[in-house]
């Protein structure tokens, strides 16, 4: 009889996919959070001249490219107003990658990483996989995490703290002031910020702020991908930048398990972070269209919806059964509880779809919270 790890024994098939494969063919899809424009043909092409000249044909240094690393630390100068070296980033498969290998070298057994509950759901099952020990923390009402239940969270154990914004699977985006307090908290206890800015770009109200541009120490890592700001989910490709020591820590983890990331995804993400920027608002001016109609048919249903300023996520508070019998009825939401014990009573809908879609799905949704009232 085979035996098997603790660490992966405390980890389970995400709920998120649970869901989507359990529903037919035919169902209408608001469970993955993938959007539905077509990676910008500059950054396709880019890739294939790569593959034609063979510049894809071999590793490329394990933290990435130069090149692609120094247009990583040209976008946080110009969007963050961040002094990066690039040789203080690796390039990695999708933003995945990156909080594993932070979480991988800074995460001893028994040592705690403060999470948001709810949450994203790697975040509980990589602390799992390292051998720590997540502590969820309970989000506001408004579904942003409260950098003073954060520091009342802090042990001698403490390992680290994730904060994500906009986040997964909230919408919800940290103000100023938040990001203020969480680089002070990672400054003033010494221990490891993980801000996970892969929404960045998908901010309807507020703006996006970095932790670490108020952080006076090094305590903060920077987690951010191509997926959702260039529609590059199927490329794998994100980056991590934190301090000179703390990245060759990561490199550590990272050329074990990785060596590098795709190379002829780095030629893309090239492309996509130099070249035109306007598919970036083009998506968000959608995204935000999208949220509005959506929240409009929830208050219609008489459902409360803290007001997502960003991502492409709604989490409304539902009646017991709603979930069930929404996807009964053919529509996959996520259930909250996938995301954590704070997610019980919501469910997670993904608006990154077209129009006519939603709106068919609220018909849906319509008909099957009158059916469990």
């Amino acid at each position: 009889m085979p035996t098997f790890s603790s660490r992966v024994e405390k980890v389970s098939i995400s709920g998120i996919r649970e869901v989507f494969e359990a529903a037919g063919e035919d169902a209408i899809n608001l469970g993955l959070g993938q959007p539905d424009f077509p990676t910008p043909e500059h950054a396709r092409e880019a890739a294939v001249d790569a593959i034609r000249a063979g510049d894809a044909d071999a590793y490329t240094s394990n933290k990435g490219t130069e090149s692609l690393r120094e247009a990583i630390a040209d976008k946080h100068a110009r969007d963050n107003g961040l002094d990066i070296d690039p040789e203080d980033i690796i390039a990695t498969a999708g933003g995945s990658e990156a909080l594993h290998i932070a979480l991988e070298a800074h995460v001893d057994a028994g040592q705690e990483v403060i999470i948001p509950d709810p949450g994203f759901v790697s975040y509980e099952a990589l602390t799992h996989l390292t051998g720590g020990t997540p502590r969820p923390v309970t989000l506001r009402d408004d579904l942003t995490l409260d950098p003073a239940a954060v520091e009342a969270a802090l042990t001698d154990d403490t390992a680290a703290f994730v904060v994500n914004s906009p986040a997964n699977p909230t919408g919800a985006v940290q103000s100023t002031e938040d990001m203020r307090e969480f680089a002070r908290i990672a400054d003033e206890h010494d221990v490891l910020c993980i801000s996970d800015e892969v929404y960045e770009y998908q901010i309807f109200d507020g703006e996006h702020r970095s932790p670490a541009e108020f952080a006076s120490s090094d305590n903060v890592a920077i987690v951010n991908a191509c997926s959702k700001a260039y529609s590059m989910t199927g490329w794998r490709l994100g980056w991590i930048t934190a301090s000179t020591d703390r990245i060759e820590r990561m490199l550590r983890v990272h050329q074990y398990g990785q060596a590098c990331a795709s190379a002829p995804a780095q030629y893309a993400a090239e492309a996509a972070l130099n070249g035109p920027q306007d598919v970036v608002e083009e998506m968000r001016t959608s995204f935000e269209e999208r949220r509005d109609i959506l929240l409009e048919g929830l208050s219609e249903m008489g459902l409360e919806c803290p007001r997502p300023e960003g991502a492409f996520y709604a989490m409304p508070k539902v009646p017991e059964g709603w979930v069930d019998e929404v996807i009964e009825r053919g529509v996959v939401v996520v259930p909250g509880s996938a995301f954590g014990d704070g997610g019980e009573g919501y469910a997670r809908i993904s608006y990154a779809t077209d129009i006519d879609t939603i709106e068919q799905a609220l018909d849906i949704m319509a008909e099957a919270t009158e059916a469990v009232r």
